[in-house]
């Protein structure tokens, strides 16, 4: 089975009309199922400390050529939107 997904946040109202897109996708087959860009074998976890170790998305960019601008920022615009949504 092969699940797609943007990112899981759980239930929350502002998610409501949330409609899932082929920016993550996981499979049993593919990393032992870790979260990998669509289309890749490169782990969202990477971007993630690459971008925690203060690299840029250029840099990313440059190592990992297979993922896209577009599914890099479509990430951080859901990440965005959650905490923002959750921010009390």
């Amino acid at each position: 089975m092969y699940r797609d997904f943007l990112l899981d946040w759980g239930s929350n109202a502002a998610y409501d009309d949330y409609v899932p897109t082929k920016t993550i996708t996981t499979s049993p087959d593919v990393l032992g199922g870790t979260p990998v860009f669509a289309n890749t074998r490169v782990p969202v976890q990477t971007f993630i400390e690459y971008l925690k170790a203060g690299e840029s998305i250029e840099s990313f960019l440059e190592g990992f050529p297979s993922v896209k601008r577009e599914q890099l920022l479509a990430v951080l615009d859901e990440a965005e939107k959650h905490i923002l949504a959750t921010a009390h």
